[in-house]
């Protein structure tokens, strides 16, 4: 692969390391570009650049070349969307627990509008009537009389209860119009090509049931009533005609799409997509042209256009070897935003011009690492004790032959997520320090059918745990690595994991290291359950295996409770404010630990979440994880 050349304003100096291993700021900082839009007019490109910390919105006009730099400073820039070729949409969120409302802390989302001539930014829905200024999903943008509009779900107040409501904003003015107030169990709405709501879901969560409404010139009309007690239906967009409306649905087990056309109403029939895969919408009509997923380990984009698909093709063709992920395009799709996942030199952003014939390089995510700082990555396949096939990914450290090597064990998080190939910052800086890393899709992963992800029910800390110490049996068989040097690092349910490892799978590791990991799986439930409702705790019971918040089987798979099984050395870390696993639960650990005489040491990173958003405390979790490995499981 050719020089990538980055678009940036800022240079980075670091500190220097030993020669054999590339500093771990490198791959422990924030990426340096988060994400990349493209103007509908193609004449802009915007970027989310960090210089490892502090953010910045990076400008381009494509026609000069000229930049432009919007300081953000630390806060946390979730997406970014353009209305036209001078106005763009950007999302942040923050943690935060505001006064009058019930429940624990949240993470909120909101919505600001930045005019590039002026230099201007602004809060949307800061003038909404009894409402917040949070939204509730990502902006979307119609054109009404022809100009570009912005429709925003936020939250406002009826008899002092929050409901979803549907805000219109002009983007002259920046004012909010209502344009339709929910119902207490509204969820979305989908605008349709117009600019007028087009259908509304809801969700009743005591009852188990999502219902679809769509709106006719009477009124809303209900037509599709369904039973879910966990896969619902979801509401994703227009159909292929532009016009109609777009369903996730699931038929006898499978992942499916329905179109609904407004006009009667008439549940589609369903037609395939790709397991686990992402909608592929055009860029001006927001109609439905093709989906973008794993197939295995293959990164595919499937158009139902031909010349889609050719042109999609063509992109691919000129990074031979790379994975290749469709990112943002202009209205014409005539240029082209791609991710280009290099297995030598890593990730960077790419601009394709279909005009031109040329594409550019914009940018690396990680600008600093070399191709000799990026370890090798397989696939790995192996079945667990009971015959389940089950796959993952093994990453191999430079410069050292695969045989006898020290490993670390790396669950996901979820428990219905996955492992995908290509460049893991994470797992590539515990490869950078002479470990083979190994992540496995254990059962009830998602992306791999709804048997596999069934095979997870009722397996958490059971099967899903040996899932992972079968991979390590695999691996030793192979002589690939030695058995007797294995550690356990994990984030979320992969902290659960880690957990597991050292008090429900004991024997099989050195040391296990928990990020943001569950403990007490009662008392999470009931946690969950006051922030989410019966609908998170439902979520949780399937994998658990629990009927109820005093189910039994609760105790026998929390880590807290089963201390006494502990024989290895614990590196517990918390973001102060994470949303979704209480800081609770690192801290029952750890006074469980203490009190049975077990070593333990506990991290609170300050003002982090849950998805370790902050460049400097995300670098304070990598520098005490892998201080930690090294201390007990060293890897020379």
């Amino acid at each position: 692969m050719s020089v990538r050349l980055l678009v940036a304003a800022v240079c980075l100096a670091f500190t220097a390391l030993p020669a054999f291993a590339a500093p771990l700021e490198l791959y422990g900082r924030l990426p340096n570009i988060e994400d990349v839009a493209i103007s509908p007019d193609g004449g802009m490109v915007a970027m989310i650049y960090t210089n490892g910390e502090d953010r910045q919105i990076v400008l381009r006009n494509q026609a000069d070349g000229k930049l432009s730099v919007l300081g953000v400073g630390p806060a946390k820039v979730r997406d970014l969307k353009w209305a036209d070729g001078e106005n763009l949409l950007v999302t942040t969120s923050t943690t935060a627990l505001i006064m009058g409302l019930t429940g624990p802390a949240r993470e909120y989302f909101q919505a600001f509008h930045y005019n590039v001539p002026e230099q201007r930014m602004k809060l949307l829905l800061r003038d909404a009537e009894r409402a917040l200024n949070t939204i509730q999903g990502p902006p979307v943008v119609r054109r009404v009389d022809g100009q570009p509009t912005v429709f925003l779900e936020g939250v406002r107040f009826v008899n002092n209860r929050g409901r979803t409501a549907l805000f219109q904003v002009n983007l002259k003015t920046s004012r909010s119009k209502l344009v339709h107030e929910g119902y207490e169990n509204t969820r979305d709405w989908l605008v349709g090509p117009d600019g007028e709501p087009l259908a509304e879901s809801e969700y009743d969560a005591d009852k188990a049931r999502w219902t679809l409404k769509i709106k006719a010139p009477s009124g809303w009309r209900t037509v599709r009533v369904v039973e879910a007690a966990n896969e619902r239906p979801v509401l994703l967009g227009l159909g292929r005609d532009g016009q109609s409306v777009l369903v996730a649905d699931s038929d006898e087990d499978q992942a499916v799409m329905r179109e609904i056309a407004p006009a009667d109403g008439v549940w589609g029939e369903p037609f395939s997509r790709l397991e686990n895969g992402q909608p592929i919408f055009d860029p001006k009509t927001h109609a439905l042209i093709g989906f973008r997923g794993l197939v295995g380990d293959e990164s595919r984009h499937v158009f139902f256009d031909p010349e889609s698909a050719k042109a999609w093709a063509k992109i691919v063709k000129a990074y031979p070897g790379d994975r290749v992920t469709l990112v943002a395009w202009s209205d014409d799709r005539s240029k082209v935003v791609a991710l280009v996942d290099s297995p030598t030199e890593g990730p960077a952003y790419a601009l394709v011009d279909f005009a031109t014939h040329k594409g550019v390089w914009l940018g690396v995510k990680y600008e600093n690492l070399k191709p000799a700082d990026i370890s090798p990555v397989r696939p790995v396949s192996f079945k667990a004790a009971d015959g389940l096939p089950l796959t993952g990914y093994l990453t191999l450290p430079n410069g050292r032959a695969p045989k006898n090597l020290p490993l670390i064990v790396h669950p996901h998080g979820g428990p219905a997520s996955r492992d995908t190939p290509g460049f893991d910052w994470w797992a590539q800086a515990m490869a950078s320090r002479g470990y083979a890393v190994l992540q496995v899709n254990y059962r009830g992963s998602a992306g791999f059918g709804w048997n596999f992800m069934q095979a997870g029910f009722g397996q958490w800390g059971r099967k899903m745990q040996t899932d992972l110490s079968d991979g390590v049996r695999h691996l030793a068989a192979e002589g690939t690595i030695d058995p007797k040097r294995v550690c356990i690092v994990g984030a979320s349910y992969g902290g659960y994991a880690a957990l597991a490892g050292a008090t429900l799978d004991p024997g099989v590791y050195r040391c296990a290291a928990s990020i943001a990991g569950l403990s007490d799986l009662r008392r999470f439930v009931a946690w969950s359950k006051m922030g989410s409702g019966v609908e998170a705790q439902r979520y949780w019971s399937r994998f658990m295996g629990a009927q109820s918040q005093s189910d039994p089987v609760l105790q026998q798979i929390s880590p807290a409770l089963n201390v006494d099984k502990v024989a290895i050395p614990i590196l517990l870390i918390h973001g102060k404010d994470d949303t979704v696993v209480p800081l609770e639960q690192s801290r029952l650990m750890e006074t469980a630990l203490k009190k049975a005489g077990k070593p333990v040491e506990l991290v609170v990173m300050a003002g982090e979440d849950h998805w370790l958003s902050r460049g400097d405390t995300r670098l304070q979790m990598l520098n005490s994880v892998v201080a930690f490995v090294e201390q007990h499981n060293p890897p020379h």
